[in-house]
């Protein structure tokens, strides 16, 4: 449904630049949307991949091994959207102290989303309401350290912003003047919160996601946050019981239809037409994310029953494979700490896992070695090359 501009725009300076910035109507639509049998299946096939998603945590031996690896390929991949170059890798041997060559603000910055998603998650389990306080403590976090970091954290911004161009007047679109934020993240907060509308969770993470881009409260890392906003707004609902769900992985694959939806629903306020993408997105994701658990959960079970062919090396052997199923890039010293093995066991036991091909070692050299679960890294890394 086309409902012609979703906002007003108000005439701002920006130096000596006079331009239009837009400040969108409080949500819900209006007129309310319009569910078409299309769309009504799309929300049903994208709930139902939502169960399946949410069930992996049931079904899964130790589920923390999944979410540790998972939640950080989606920081890799959302700082992709945003133009960092790291891998999965990098940001594994960044969190060892051990990323020679790598860009170390691209990999800070990744690391930095993976302690904001889990400061968001630890609030909310504290019982903190979802509210632009606890937003711009994730923000607070996200930016605390490397690229963005002198960018006010945790503050909504004083001055305008615009995304694309080398200046307002040439942007793709310009946010809503600093004096309007306040107001928009309150109207925008009262939606999240909003119990007499009707609407199902996911139809409301999909239009509080596109009305916090809109906003853009932040000098730096709007989109990260907005991201973020999804998966703690289903964790809050109870949808997910693990944030297991993130589309950074469609958003990248899919980056032009992204941003022409957006400026299409503020253009015209075809919000279908958005909605329609982002429960597509939910449905990909999560279906992807399922296949993933599974795999790796037989690629565990397979390496193990090869391991345990070894006969009487294989109890050492296996000790290490648990550790490098809860972190897959390990030095050898953090290996006999985490095992409470001696250097030589340990070093034996590696051996082990190099011989069968479930482990390979990185860097060549005779000391300070460290070591990969290979298959384990690329089955993870699937889809996260950089752009």
């Amino acid at each position: 449904m086309k409902r012609g501009w979703t906002g007003r725009h108000e005439v701002t300076k920006v130096g000596a630049e006079s331009v239009r910035a837009f400040v969108p109507a409080p949500l819900p639509p209006v007129p309310p949307l319009s569910f078409d049998a299309g769309l009504q299946r799309a929300l049903e096939t994208a709930v139902l991949a939502l169960g399946r998603l949410d069930g992996v945590s049931t079904l899964l031996p130790d589920p923390s091994l999944f979410l540790y690896a998972y939640v950080r390929k989606e920081a890799v991949l959302s700082s992709q959207i945003e133009g960092t170059q790291s891998s999965l890798s990098d940001l594994l041997l960044f969190e060892l102290n051990e990323a020679p060559g790598v860009p170390l603000d691209e990999v800070v910055e990744v690391s930095n989303y993976v302690a904001a998603l889990r400061h968001g998650l630890e609030r909310l389990r504290e019982g903190f309401p979802l509210s632009s306080r606890l937003i711009r403590e994730i923000h607070g976090v996200l930016l605390s350290r490397g690229r963005g970091s002198e960018k006010n954290p945790g503050e909504f911004r004083r001055s305008q912003n615009w995304i694309g161009g080398a200046r307002p007047g040439l942007a793709r679109f310009v946010p809503p003047p600093h004096a309007a934020v306040q107001e928009c993240m309150a109207a925008l907060e009262r939606f999240l919160h909003a119990e007499d509308d009707g609407l199902p969770v996911l139809v409301r993470a999909a239009l509080a996601h596109l009305q916090f881009e809109t906003i853009h409260p932040f000098l730096d890392g709007n989109g990260r946050v907005g991201r973020l906003l999804i998966t703690f707004l289903l964790c809050h609902a109870g949808v997910l019981h693990e944030p297991l769900l993130y589309l950074s992985l469609h958003l990248k694959q899919h980056r032009a239809e992204y941003y022409e939806l957006l400026d299409l629903v503020r253009r015209e306020g075809d919000w279908e037409a958005w909605l329609a993408f982002f429960l597509e997105g939910v449905r990909a994701t999560a279906a992807g994310a399922v296949i993933t658990a599974q795999q790796l959960g037989r690629l565990f079970q397979e390496n193990r029953r090869r391991i345990e062919e070894k006969g009487r090396r294989a109890g050492s052997a296996l000790r290490v494979h648990e550790v490098l199923k809860a972190r897959p890039i390990l030095s050898l010293t953090a290996i006999c700490e985490d095992t409470g093995l001696s250097f030589p066991a340990a070093s034996s036991a590696m051996g082990v896992l190099v011989e069968l091909c479930i482990a390979r070692e990185l860097t060549g050299r005779r000391r300070n070695r460290l070591f990969v679960y290979d298959r384990y890294v690329s089955m993870l890394a699937e889809g996260t090359e950089p752009l």
